[in-house]
């Protein structure tokens, strides 16, 4: 079996370790800082305590490995991507972060493995899906991508709980954002663009947040008139946290943000993933459109229960890597999402976990190689 290692045993990382030990085709190994992370893991999974922050520590633990997933904070990637280069191993990880994506970019230019950044959610699959529907069309005049990790019952005035990472989305609402703009590459600021839309009658409001476009607005520039990707929150979310960030500054405070949610906002496994992309453009000479939407919920899995944002994010890594081990994808340099065919992922025994009712799914199931 090829030798996997996880970085970061929390809420998304656990699951990508147990999703790939039970799929009996890797050996992995989960990796974090706290021995408290790796209680009660499953009984197939190696585990090991180290800080990433250690390089020694951290080359040791990935020599002999055929690939690394960074499930770690955004600000800790950078130096798992650094380690795999020193290394020569393969290289996923799940960061939305834009200047964590260019340096991963810049090490594969001489790395011996491929190196693969934004696999989760968004940016990830909805890149592949956006790529996806673009490829229809023989010019892009509109590409708009929206992604929402939501709870199933808001029960607080933002709307929302914590699903995810929460210095995570402080990141994404206070970062730049690319856009695609009359053809033209641009960044635009975070929480601004609001906009609100309905689908299968729940209303929702969307505003401009950092990262989730990954790659696609380099692949497009020159092939699409406008492109932007947008957050998916309830009514109302938007104005409170601008009130937050903007008017109490709390922007330049960010570790005081995170104390002040975390100590108010709780968590919640009862979620919602919703996505929705839509393409408008020319084909044979009529301006057309088309879109892709669709919702995905937890599951429960064994004694435990794996919330809609565990299931997407670690579905999407897992199936990229078990693509890359089928040599489905390049073995060596920098790998964009865009380079994977929506009908593959979601052929993939990982990628089902999006699959809608009517998806055309070309492909038989992808398994890794032993």
């Amino acid at each position: 079996m090829r030798r996997i290692v996880v970085i970061g045993g929390g809420k998304i990382g656990s699951i990508i370790a147990q999703m790939l030990v039970e799929s009996g085709d890797y050996a992995v190994t989960l990796v974090d800082r706290s021995s408290a992370a790796l209680q009660a893991v499953h009984p197939r999974l190696s585990t090991c305590v180290l800080d990433v922050t250690d390089a020694v520590a951290l080359d040791a633990a990935l020599a002999g490995a055929f690939a690394v997933l960074s499930a770690a904070p955004f600000h800790l990637t950078g130096a798992v991507a650094q380690a795999a280069a020193r290394v020569g191993c393969h290289y996923l990880d799940l960061t939305e972060d834009v200047a964590t994506t260019k340096m991963v970019k810049a090490l594969a230019a001489d790395a011996k493995g491929a190196f693969i950044p934004q696999c989760g959610l968004a940016p990830g699959f909805i890149s592949i899906a956006g790529a996806e529907l673009a490829r229809g069309f023989d010019r892009v005049e509109e590409l708009r991508l929206r992604v929402g990790a939501l709870p199933r019952y808001p029960s607080n005035s933002l709307g929302y709980n914590l699903t995810w990472s929460t210095e995570g989305v402080i990141n994404e609402y206070c970062e730049p954002c690319e856009a695609l703009v009359e053809g033209e590459l641009r960044e635009v600021p975070a929480l601004e663009g609001l906009e609100t839309f309905s689908l299968d009658g729940v209303t929702y409001e969307a505003f401009n947040t950092s990262g989730g476009l990954g790659s696609l607005a380099e692949v497009l520039a020159g092939k699409a008139r406008n492109l932007n990707y947008k957050s998916v929150r309830y009514p109302g979310h938007c104005a409170l946290m601008r009130t937050l960030l903007n008017d109490l500054n709390l922007r330049h405070r960010r570790d005081l943000l995170k104390d002040v949610l975390e100590g108010a906002v709780p968590g919640t496994e009862q979620d919602v993933v919703v996505f929705f992309v839509t393409a408008s453009g020319w084909r044979g000479g009529r301006l057309m459109q088309e879109s892709y939407a669709g919702k995905v919920m937890g599951e429960h899995h064994g004694q435990g229960f794996w919330s809609a944002i565990q299931v997407t994010t670690a579905a999407g890594i897992c199936t990229v890597l078990d693509l890359l081990a089928a040599g489905r994808l390049p073995s060596q340099g920098y790998v964009r999402q865009e380079e994977i065919a929506l009908a593959d992922f979601l052929a993939n025994r990982f990628g089902k976990a999006y699959r809608q009712p009517g998806d055309h799914v070309a492909h038989a199931p992808v398994a890794a190689v032993a």
